[in-house]
């Protein structure tokens, strides 16, 4: 069989190696699918997402459908017939219309370890939850919330200190060559299809701004975790004297404490001590509202903290 022609369909950085990866080894891409461009900054210009910017290097053509569900979006996506639909983190829900569109179907790039941590945020959730282990998952899409049959899968270990932002950026590598491998299976009519354990699943929602707050009742292992997996953004954040404090890399020191949650103690060179349920939490990189982002130890020398103060 020849190589498939492949239409992609993906939006932000974590896309972008697999695109580039499918690229890179001869595929034709018919066309790049992906969300229209958003006002962002504080000027709100429109930018484009990353995916678009991508294809424009190599003269693919660009389609941005508010709904891919919308009758005029089908219509045009006749205009470009494919062998194969490869999805990345795309951003929407695609209908059986566009699913039957491709003779060998669409698959997709998931960062997690499917069942396990379906939805729009399971890299977040993976390391809030303390996960030791993740990985990505090819699968065959199908109208649910990444419950289709599974294709290819990888497991990787996850680093005690590793953040979302570091996990993010090896899964999509790794992602990008699962998809590979995935559509060379396809391509020779040799990719299994085994279906997904529903009694095993969990679900990765998406990230609200109060999930970034820390509760400093907690203990030290679950607000650091909390700190590494949204970190550096949409980061967990507490307030210091009724200013947002973002913080975007900690440490914890679990043993018997006295001081109330939320309690700060003396900085030391490593960073800013925290009491917490079972011990401290040491503020490494943090960035007070309306400030630079800085060490702990560097923000202290130009912040007095009172004694006593409690952050919330």
């Amino acid at each position: 069989m020849a190589q498939p022609t492949i239409l992609f369909m993906g939006t932000p950085e974590f896309a972008l190696p697999s695109l580039e990866k499918l690229v890179e080894r001869g595929y034709e891409i018919a066309a790049v699918v992906t969300q229209p461009d958003r006002p962002k900054g504080r000027g709100k210009h429109l930018v484009a997402p990353p995916v678009k910017v991508a294809a424009a290097r190599w003269s693919i053509p660009v389609l941005q459908p508010q709904k891919v569900r919308d009758p005029s979006f089908l219509e045009i996506l006749k205009q470009f017939p494919a062998d194969l639909i490869a999805v990345a983190a795309f951003g929407q829900i695609l209908p059986r219309e566009v699913l039957d569109f491709p003779p060998l179907g669409c698959i997709n790039v998931h960062p997690s370890l499917l069942p396990r941590y379906r939805g729009a945020a399971p890299l977040n959730w993976t390391l809030i939850n303390g996960e030791t282990r993740t990985g990505v998952t090819i699968m065959y899409m199908d109208e649910g919330l990444d419950t289709g049959d599974i294709l290819l899968q990888e497991e990787t270990p996850i680093g005690p200190e590793e953040t979302f932002g570091q996990l993010h950026d090896r899964l999509a590598a790794l992602g990008a060559d699962l998809l590979v491998q995935a559509v060379q299976l396809l391509e020779s009519h040799q990719a299994p299809r085994i279906p997904q354990d529903n009694s095993l699943s969990s679900y990765a929602p998406m990230l609200k701004k109060e999930h970034g707050r820390i509760r400093w009742d907690q203990e030290v292992s679950a607000i650091v975790n909390q700190i590494r997996g949204l970190s550096p953004a949409p980061c967990a954040y507490t307030f210091l004297d009724g200013k947002t404090l973002k913080i975007f890399a900690a440490r914890g020191i679990e043993q018997p404490v006295s001081g109330k949650p939320g309690q700060v103690g003396s900085g030391t060179k490593e960073g800013l001590p925290v009491t917490a349920k079972n011990g401290y939490v040491i503020l490494k990189d943090i960035q007070m509202e309306n400030r630079k982002r800085m060490n702990a130890s560097d923000f202290l020398r130009g912040y007095e903290l009172l004694p006593d103060t409690v952050l919330g």
